[in-house]
């Protein structure tokens, strides 16, 4: 255990974040996406739901708001306006983030697996939720540089 960081954050995923670059992307994706088809970089924590992954990661992670779409869902099939419960989850993770919290973007499912297939790593969690989805883009911690 490490002092101040969540436990769900294991080794595999503490390496990952710390190894992607300002830009990277990760996927936090739910027990029905097709991980293992996606992955550069697998990571399965099933025993971790959307919204505790989410809060983890960002407890950690820097968010890239230097370019539009920094976080982005998955649009329901054939219904792109529709907003269902993972949508809502994800933008109230967002929401109780220190500061000016970006909006959630969606995407079409299959742009979705395309930008996915791109992505540093893939965390796959036990998520039911349909659309249990997201994308975040990794940002920059300044840490008193100029």
């Amino acid at each position: 255990m490490l002092i101040g960081i969540d436990p769900i954050l294991n080794a595999d995923i503490l390496f990952a974040l710390r190894a992607m670059g300002h830009g990277d992307e990760i996927v936090i994706a739910d027990g029905s996406f097709p991980a293992h088809t996606v992955a550069k970089r697998l990571i399965r924590m099933e025993a971790a739901d959307l919204s505790r992954m989410l809060k983890a990661v960002l407890s950690v992670m820097p968010i890239d708001e230097s370019e539009p779409d920094p976080v982005v869902g998955m649009e329901v099939i054939d219904e792109p306006d529709t907003l269902v419960t993972a949508h809502t989850v994800i933008q109230d993770v967002l929401d109780a983030l220190p500061g000016a919290s970006p909006t959630l973007s969606r995407i079409e499912r299959f742009a979705f697996y395309d930008r996915a297939k791109e992505a540093f790593a893939v965390i796959a969690t036990g998520e039911t939720l349909f659309y249990g989805n997201v994308i975040i883009r990794k940002g920059t911690v300044n840490l008193g540089g100029n």
